[in-house]
């Protein structure tokens, strides 16, 4: 799931919401289409609605799912708010000719997104990881539910962490009742 050894940036890459929304604010046009993987499974999604493959512009149109269409910013604000409630991973993908540029943002979940059962186009962690003050947690469990890449786990009632697992979504601090989770600087970013 993470970052393979190519030198070139994967076309999808792992951000937290703040990341993701501070991308679509510097963004006025949108597009969405549904998500080919929902599309895909046969009893379609579990977790969220289908229509959250975010495109920035109508050029080089790469996703795989129908229902292709230009939308409002209230729109996006409601993919925004889905995202939240249900726990999506924020990622974004770039230009297929061009891995300089953000073309859009997939909102991914752990129900039948093929990013997570393996992803040919590749994804890159997030720049940032997670910090656990395990002094003030209290072991409640909630975190693991939502890490979608087994870096969180109860071991015997207590949170036992890998952080080489850890893609850098914050989703984990979106739950932690103890808000004793940050998230900083990846080494190497």
């Amino acid at each position: 799931m993470h970052k393979t050894d190519n030198p070139e940036p994967s076309f999808h890459y792992i951000c937290t919401r703040a990341e993701a929304v501070e991308k679509i604010n510097t963004h006025d046009r949108f597009f969405v289409s549904n998500c080919g993987c929902r599309e895909g499974n046969e009893e379609g999604c579990k977790r969220s609605r289908m229509d959250v493959c975010l495109f920035f512009d109508d050029k080089e149109m790469t996703g795989t799912g129908s229902d292709w269409k230009q939308v409002d910013r209230a729109f996006v604000d409601g993919i925004l708010k889905e995202a939240a409630e249900k726990h999506l991973v924020y990622r974004p993908f770039r230009y297929n000719k061009d891995r300089t540029r953000d073309q859009g943002v997939c909102f991914c979940c752990d129900d039948c997104c093929g990013y997570f059962g393996g992803d040919e186009w590749g994804c890159d962690p997030s720049g940032y990881i997670e910090q656990t003050d395990m002094d003030a947690c209290t072991h409640c469990g909630e975190c693991e539910a939502v890490c979608y890449f087994n870096a969180r786990k109860m071991v015997e009632g207590k949170l036992v962490i890998d952080r080489a697992k850890c893609a850098g979504c914050a989703l984990c601090l979106d739950v932690c009742p103890e808000d004793c989770i940050k998230m900083v600087q990846r080494d190497g970013s």
